[in-house]
Parts: C-alpha cells; structure tokens; sequence
C-alpha cells in the first residue's frame, strides 16, 4: 500500500520519536486504565463501609495517577507532533527536489496546478494522518483491549454488551469508509482543477481584463468551485450521518449497562462500584473505538495523497544527469550541433531536423526564421530542457548529457523569451546566477542592459522590491533586468531568445553597441524575430521548418538566400537593407 510505504519510508528516521510516543501513550492509557478500578474500590469499600482513611489514601493514589497520565500524555503529543512535522518537512522537500528533477516534457503533463497540490495538500493530508495516528492510533489500540481486560475483571457476565457495541460500530465504520474512499479520490481531483483554474486566471489577469473576459472566467471559476463543492457537501453528509449513529450506540451501550446491570446489583451478582468501573471501561472501549473511527474517516483521504504523491515520486525523468564530472566545465564556450534532430512525443514531425552548426568563442550567432521554425527549441535542447532524439551537443567537445548541471549552470546562461523575475529584491535577482557579485558589477550590468536609470530612479535602487514574476515592473524593464541578471553571471555561453522585443529602437542600439564589451571571449547565440538586432552577427542561422536553409553573414544571406530576404522585406525598406 503506497501509504504504508510512503509513511514507514519517510518516519524511520524518527523512529527514537515513534519509540517515545508508543511508551508513553501505553503509560498514559495504562494510568486511564486503572482509575475506574480505584473508583470502584473507592465505593465498594471506603464508601459502603465508611472508612474515610480509605478513601483518602486511594483518592490520593488517583491524583498521582492522574498527574503522570497528563504528564505522558503532552510527552506524547511532543514527540508525536515532532515526528510529525519533520515527516511533512521532508515530504515537501522530496516534491520539490523530484519537480526540480523532472523535464519540461513530465512537468507538462502533470500541469502546475496538481504539481502545487501534490506539493502542498496533499502532503498536509499524510502530515495530518501521521499526527493523529501517532497521538491516537496507538493509545487507542491499547485503550481498547485493556479496557475490556478490565471490565470482563470487573463483570464478566456482561460481556456481550462490549462485544456487540464494538461490532456494531465496526460494521457502521466499515461501510462508511467504503463510501467515503472514491469520493475522497475525486476531490483531490477536484482540488487540482481548481488550484489550476485560479493560477491561470491570476497570471492571466492582464489578458482577461484586456479581452473584457472576467464574467466568462468568474463562470469558469464558479463551475470548478461548484464542483468541488458537491464532493465535498457528499463527503459531509456522511460525516453528518457518523457522528449521531456512533454516539446512538453510546447512548444505547449506556443504557443497557444501567438497566441489565441494575438487575445484577439486585440480585448481589455484582458490587455497585464494580457495575461503575464497568460502564466507565464500556465508555473508555468506546472513546476509543470513535477514535480509531475519527482516524478511519482521515485514512481514505491520506490513501488517496499518499498514491498521487508514489506516482509524482515514480515517474522517471526523461532527462538524467551525471553526479560525477566526466569532463572539464567548459571554459572556452565552443557549441557544436552535430546532425541534432528532436520532436515532441505523439508529434507526427519532428520540431527540429538534421541541425549542424558550430558556434566559436568570441562570436555573435543569430538564428531567425518563421515563427515556430523551432529557434526556441533549439537554444532548449543546448541548455538541456529535452534531449535530442538523435545527433550530439558538445560544449568544448563535451557532450552535453555528460556535464552535470552544477557545469552546465556555470556554462550558459539564459535570457528568456519571457523574462521572469522572483519576488525580493532587485539586487537579489541580479544575483541570481552568481552570488558573489559585488553592487559594482551589479551597476556594471544594469549599465550595459541599459536599465541603471531606471533603476537609480527608485527610492530603494538595488534593494527596490520586485514582486513575484517582476509584475511591479514594466516589460522593458523586466527584459532589461534579466539581461543584467544574465551578464552578472558571466557564463561562457549567452542564450538570448528574443530578448530584445520589448525594447524600444533606440535602447535596443544602445544595448546591443555594449554588449560586445561584456560578453567578448564568450559565445553568444541570440534569437531574434527583428532583423535590425541580427545584421552585425558573425552568422546568421535561417531556419524554416525545423531546417537550416541558410547560413552566413547579414549581407551573404542578403544576396543568396530567399527565405532571408523575405524576412528582410518584411521588416526593411530596401534602402536600409542595402
């Protein structure tokens, strides 16, 4: 069972905690177990027969009793909450670092949204589970079986009344967890659609403004809540029903200990004290029976958790990298596609075929073409987001798929198509690449991004908030921090995807007249969709179908490539082009 396997797999290393709360939860149900006894003595012998030294000295044996049992008892509760927590701890970390692992494509096909749940929910259910079975599921055991030892010790002609409350409430426990598990499934479920719905529509929000959509998305929204919440009301329903039905057989259970057991005391078959112990260990066998169903009604819900977190922990990332360093990091930055095709799964054509090209150290690559030619794809496969389905990658002659990813971070460095910034600090995200630069280079790079105006302009300059996904920032401005960002790092390979778009004319000229200064010695590969950002590249990559169909320089391709000039024509005025 996943449950069982995720629980043991990520608390044995608690297990000195688990030994603790076991001891102590036996001493503490123990200590409960013996004060209806004392009681019974209490009445059958220091009350009946007056004797008042009696009833002080066994009084005093209950305090001392009851002051150890609350003692054990928040000893218990301690350490079984420690355990607790450090299992949820470590079962957020292991989401987190087996997400990081994962490709774009396995990423993908969970979908952020079930990826938070699993990281977040569904941990806090098997959090939750583990809490309540160490502080419950174990004393209740105990609690159940020494209690009728002691109330068969007590009257042993009466019981079938504890065996048939316990049946009875063990049939209506077993029927309702059988209801209870499929509805559970289906609102974890439910719960993922709605984490997704209201995480698109929160990054969406400018779009959805724009396009006047907020009536169709508050629908969209409102169907997943109504969704979810008609699971949820079945689920509550039962749990409606269980309550009442267990405190009914409680109630019952008490009565017919009163009633059969007044006729024993009647008769003499039994002491008046002995008939209180037994009905005080009924209600004890009970209490714990309702606990253990409490925990019952917390198990189809954790089980469910527990299987979608196995499957998250299960799946194999279609990317591997090594632990060892097979080969030096790269410290020149030559790139060489060597015959690389690639194509998405279930994709009928390939995204990129038979791609060949050496980018040298000190040079500027641009590769252009129509959108989804497959550019991005292209700068992905270097920076290893997919594997290559055939054909090599080296950097410095080593293969990719060897370097660890410690090498390939410090290798290249990527400027996105979409640049995102994380929330802290202006400086913080600077330093995102390379930890260790100085405030000097951070202004170094904002200088030759073009973004140290806007910048000094802030109250705060390099400590200025940046709120999450840099939204408290315009897009030129977010496009010119994650190019800082990216030259602070000083890789030896730079990946610029678009990254000029949202610049206006004159600072995109600005930036690109400095940034031959910062990356000199380094390879630098941009793609871009403006021809005006490529013409003094070293070569142009043209690519139309997931094909190179030309190569060269701004004038070369100029005058021989067809597929260049048009992209020329539809930019440039023939005069400029010339």
């Amino acid at each position: 069972m996943a449950l069982i396997s995720l629980i043991a797999q990520y608390a044995k290393r608690y297990w000195v905690f688990v030994v603790a709360v076991v001891i102590l939860q036996l001493l503490s149900t123990i200590a409960a177990l013996l004060l209806p006894s004392l009681n019974a003595k209490i009445i059958d012998t220091g009350i009946a027969k007056g004797d008042t030294g009696f009833i002080w000295s066994t009084g005093g044996q209950m305090l001392l009793i009851s002051l150890g049992q609350v003692i054990t008892a928040i000893m218990a509760v301690y350490f079984g909450a420690r355990s607790a927590m450090g299992v949820g701890r470590d079962l957020r970390r292991a989401v987190f670092r087996k997400v990081d692992s994962l490709s774009t494509l396995e990423t993908t096909k969970f979908g952020a949204g079930t990826l938070i749940t699993r990281g977040t929910n569904d941990v806090q259910q098997v959090q939750m589970l583990v809490l309540m079975a160490l502080n419950f599921m174990i004393s209740a055991p105990i609690m159940a079986i020494g209690g009728i030892i002691m109330a068969l010790r007590e009257d042993a002609g009466m019981s079938w009344l504890v065996w048939a409350s316990v049946g009875l409430l063990a049939v209506i426990v077993g029927f309702l967890v059988w209801l209870l598990l499929p509805l559970f499934r289906v609102m974890q479920e439910r719960v993922d659609s709605i984490n997704g719905v209201l995480r698109e529509q929160i990054m969406g929000i400018r779009v959805v403004r724009a396009f006047v959509r907020e009536n169709f998305e508050a629908k969209r929204y409102g169907k997943a809540n109504a969704d979810i919440t008609e699971v949820s009301v079945k689920v509550g329903n039962i749990f409606v029903l269980m309550f009442p039905v267990i405190m009914m057989v409680l109630h019952f259970a008490t009565a017919a200990v009163l009633w059969f057991g007044g006729h024993r005391v009647e008769t003499g078959a039994v002491e008046v004290g002995s008939l209180t112990a037994f009905l005080q260990y009924l209600l004890q066998i009970l209490m714990a029976v309702m606990m253990g169903v409490f925990m019952t009604m917390m198990i189809p819900r954790a089980v469910v958790c527990a299987e979608r977190l196995r499957e998250l922990f299960d799946t194999d990332s279609t990317l591997s990298f090594p632990t060892a360093e097979a080969h030096p990091t790269p410290h020149a930055g030559r790139v060489e596609f060597r015959d690389v095709t690639f194509g998405f799964p279930g994709a009928e054509m390939p995204v990129l075929k038979d791609a060949s090209f050496v980018a040298e150290p000190g040079t500027t690559t641009a590769i252009i073409g129509p959108t989804g030619a497959g550019k991005t794809v292209l700068l992905n496969l270097l920076l290893r987001l997919y594997d290559a389905d055939t054909g090599e990658i080296t950097i410095d002659g080593a293969p990719v798929s060897e370097l660890t990813r410690s090498q390939m971070a410090t290798a290249i460095t990527l400027v996105p198509q979409r640049p995102y910034l994380f929330s802290g600090t202006i400086a913080s995200n600077l330093r995102f690449g390379r930890s260790e630069a100085s405030d000097e280079e951070l202004w170094e790079a904002l200088r030759i991004a073009q973004g140290e105006d806007f910048v000094r302009a802030k109250e705060l300059q390099l400590e200025e908030t940046v709120s999450q996904g840099g939204t408290n920032v315009s897009g030129g401005q977010r496009q010119r921090l994650s190019i800082a960002r990216a030259l602070v790092a000083k890789p030896r390979v730079y990946l610029f995807d678009d990254s000029f778009s949202a610049l206006d004319v004159a600072t995109d000229a600005r930036l690109r007249a400095a940034l031959p200064r910062a990356t000199a010695g380094a390879t630098t590969i941009i793609v871009a969709q403006r021809v005006s950002t490529i013409t003094e590249a070293d070569q142009i990559l043209v690519l139309e179908d997931g094909e190179i169909v030309g190569r060269g320089t701004h004038s070369e391709l100029l005058a021989s490539n067809s597929v260049y000039q048009e992209i020329v024509r539809s930019q440039l005025e023939e005069a400029e082009a010339v």
